[in-house]
């Protein structure tokens, strides 16, 4: 029952601005991405040629290369970014429907020498239209117990250190679960292994607050501004596994899916009236 993503092959992929065939190598040995996870990624969702959300995906990126020093050149910008992935998308024919990934990683090299410039890459898929919508069957999930994420200045980023949330899911797979829970280092909620985590308690929308090391998703920080703008109580906060246990309802969040609804964590079976009011009043309307 874990997240299955069934992707065509691709035609090209775009590195520094420039097309390849998408089964050509493009990275070298010493591409400090690869040895050291020394990068960030943005997975992105276009609908209709339009890129769901894109100054929160930019913002995001620009934002988690400054902490990350990057030295960024004036010719790589958002604008210049955007318009290489709708390019691609044209060119891969998915532009009606796509899921993006953008990989930014800082050139090649030891630790302490190379290349510090920065290169990306762009890839992009074609998805169905069960990707607009919001899941009849609802996500059982259950709660990775291996690694606990630390709570510091790096813990927000989407960034290429990813072990945790890679081991996470592959501990969703092998439990036949849809996704984990990611603990911090203080044995609270912090995130999914793909996702953002709300909690429905009466009235009141909850999530973990990003100081509890979850990744700074964007569809978490739209929701979050939506949901206030539209007169409903919302509280980022510490949560627990026993407030999970103890919520009216649960459903997770990223960029591609928008929102899902979760049914069972434990025994704990949840309906989705709300989730689904949820997602037809803010998030059926920025998919159409």
């Amino acid at each position: 029952m874990a997240f299955l993503f069934y992707f065509e092959p691709m035609n090209y992929t775009c590195v520094n601005a420039k097309l390849f065939p998408a089964d050509q190598p493009v990275l070298m040995a010493d591409n400090r991405g690869y040895r050291y996870g020394d990068g960030l990624f943005e997975t992105m969702k276009l609908v209709n040629g339009t890129i769901q959300l894109s100054n929160f995906h930019f913002e995001r990126l620009f934002a988690s290369m400054e902490l990350l020093k990057f030295d960024i050149p004036g010719l790589l910008n958002a604008e210049k970014l955007h318009q290489d992935i709708i390019q691609l998308c044209y060119k891969n024919k998915c532009e009606k429907l796509a899921r993006i990934r953008l990989s930014v990683f800082r050139g090649n090299g030891g630790l302490n020498d190379g290349d510090k410039t920065p290169a990306y890459i762009i890839e992009c898929w074609p998805l169905n239209e069960s990707f607009n919508q919001l899941n009849e069957n609802g996500l059982v999930i259950g709660i990775y117990p291996e690694a606990k994420k630390s709570c510091d200045i790096f813990s927000n980023l989407k960034s290429s250190n990813y072990l945790p949330y890679t081991m996470a899911a592959q501990f969703a797979k092998e439990n036949k679960w849809n996704d984990a829970i990611v603990l911090n280092q203080y044995g609270r909620v912090a995130d999914m292994s793909i996702a953002n985590i709300f909690i429905i308690k009466e009235d009141t929308v909850i999530t973990p607050a990003l100081s509890e090391g979850g990744v700074k998703g964007v569809m978490r920080r739209y929701l979050v501004e939506q949901l206030r703008s539209v007169g409903y109580e919302v509280r980022e906060e510490a949560i627990t596994v026993h407030d999970i246990n103890h919520a009216d309802e649960v459903f997770l969040t990223n960029a591609i899916f928008g929102i899902r609804w979760v049914k069972q964590f434990n025994d704990k079976i949840y309906p989705s009236v709300k989730t689904v009011k949820i997602f037809n009043q803010l998030i059926k309307t920025i998919s159409a």
